[in-house]
């Protein structure tokens, strides 16, 4: 059984419910899980308030803390193969993806955090030899940390380093649907002998644990990612208190790839960034817009490669697209191919479960085309590996459709013309553009989005920007004037 890790122990529910989590390949139960409530958030915000007002973590040296953050990236490396079993068993994701993408991406943002911890700064604002203004960073307190199903090793210690490199305190509540990676780490943080209370974890589901979370009047910062709805109705149950907001949502990026391109770079560029992960990933290339004069010839190819895209068993080094995490995410993914089909589109590969792959939550790499930009499918976030095929005409149509939806997350642009490339980048209402590449991510540079795609960036000095409170303080260096009010004559 998954527990709790509440003040640096393992512990049931109070209410002593469970609930399974399953195998994604058969859909048969793994394990049972704790079910978090009220009663379980509030002992965990607890713990984590007495860790952060009367605890050593947010009073140790910077290059402490540290220590501390390099020791977790370590373990980490020391238990990536038991991480990326569980990964693999709890989220179907290919073993090839997991061990050289989001295992060592995750250790790395300790490492990474850990370095930044030490080099946070303030500001010295020096007025006419009178006075100095300088700002100082302090933590903020007590923070809930709601993370999502997709890549979750990674993306809970994408929040968890930066929250604790700050000097924070912590609620961890992992999604449901893929805890088992998230109880690795809590027993990692648990091995790397962090301080009791700095880090919890309470599993359980979002109208329960996660909306008591939300809105528990200790707990001053919430990061979330997720789906957008999701977020909307987060920051609604989390304004009565003013909690700090950062929240990565949902996206429909698009890929535009022009006829100057690099065809072939071009075509693995926009396979890659829809299909891998088994394309439930926020920043997926799902709408792919291709200039008129080479729409034919970039589909016939790309066509090919889609029916070439190995499905199988996350476990088996060639697999390239493994099932989908919940068979009620299967069947929401289906429900777009009949809404394809009924706005006109044509479902060219793909669309239903492959040949094979009677068990489990399997969905064939999906190829749509004839598609509209007003169509549902270019709208919403399927979530899955589905690719929609839009042509456009030039420059500014291309801008037009990439910018005609409520997301504004990513976007890929594909050209042999670096002048429009820049002019392109610059045009989209995204958060985040790559020009002639994939998702290559730097953890110096902001993450995040726009429009319906989020609020907030995390990543490098940025995050700090979340995690931290500024605090200005003014020192008068003399005998300056003040005004005398009251004075007796």
């Amino acid at each position: 059984m998954i527990k709790h890790f509440i003040d640096n122990e393992f512990v049931p529910s109070a209410a002593g419910k469970t609930f399974d989590t399953l195998n994604p390949t058969n859909n048969k139960p793994i394990t049972n899980v704790a079910s978090g409530e009220s009663s379980d958030i509030d002992k965990a915000v607890k713990s984590a308030r007495k860790a952060f007002d009367s605890g050593p973590w947010p009073r140790m040296a910077a290059e402490e803390r540290a220590g501390y953050l390099r020791r977790i990236g370590q373990l980490i490396e020391k238990h990536a193969d038991a991480i990326a079993e569980a990964e693999i068993e709890d989220t179907g994701i290919p073993i090839s993806q997991i061990k050289k993408g989001a295992i060592p991406r995750a250790a790395e943002n300790f490492y990474f955090f850990a370095d930044m911890s030490t080099k946070i700064t303030g500001e010295v604002f020096p007025v006419e030899g009178k006075f100095i203004n300088y700002t100082v960073r302090r933590p903020v307190g007590v923070a809930g940390l709601i993370t999502p199903w997709n890549t979750p090793f990674m993306l809970e210690t994408w929040k968890v380093a930066p929250c604790l490199a700050a000097g924070n305190t912590c609620v961890l509540k992992p999604a449901e649907w893929s805890p088992m990676s998230a109880d690795k780490l809590a027993h990692i943080i648990q091995e790397a002998d962090l301080p009791p209370g700095v880090l919890n974890l309470v599993h359980g589901f979002g109208e329960t644990a996660g909306a008591s979370l939300v809105a528990h009047p200790d707990v001053q910062l919430i990061s979330f990612t997720g789906e957008t709805t999701t977020g909307k109705e987060i920051i609604r149950n989390g304004a009565a208190t003013l909690k700090r907001f950062s929240m990565e949502l949902g996206g429909k990026s698009p890929t535009i790839v022009f006829d100057d391109a690099d065809f072939d770079r071009a075509l693995d560029g926009s396979v890659f960034q829809v299909y891998s992960l088994n394309g439930e990933r926020c920043t997926a290339g799902s709408r792919l817009l291709i200039q008129e004069n080479i729409h034919d010839e970039f589909v016939r190819k790309l066509e090919e490669r889609v029916r070439n895209i190995r499905v199988g068993d996350p476990h088996d080094s060639q697999t390239e697209v493994g099932p989908l995490i919940h068979p009620e995410h299967w069947k929401r993914v289906r429900s777009y191919m009949d809404v394809a089909r009924q706005e006109g589109a044509t479902v060219k590969v793909g669309g239903d479960r492959p040949n094979g792959f009677a068990d489990g939550n399997y969905f064939s790499p999906t190829l749509i085309t004839g598609v509209r930009n007003d169509m549902r499918v270019a709208q919403e976030e399927i979530f899955g590996p589905v690719l929609v095929v839009i042509p456009f005409k030039d420059e500014a149509d291309a801008l037009r459709i990439a910018n005609d939806i409520e997301f504004g997350l990513a976007a890929y642009v594909w050209t042999g013309n670096m002048a429009r490339g820049h002019r392109i980048a610059q045009g989209i209402e995204s958060g985040m553009v790559w020009v002639n590449s994939h998702n290559v991510r730097d953890l110096r540079t902001p993450f995040g989005g726009s429009k319906n795609s989020g609020i907030g960036r995390e990543g490098g000095h940025y995050s700090f920007d979340f995690y931290t409170e500024l605090t200005t303080i003014h020192v008068a260096l003399g005998n300056h004037p003040i005004p005398m009010m009251g004075s007796v004559k």
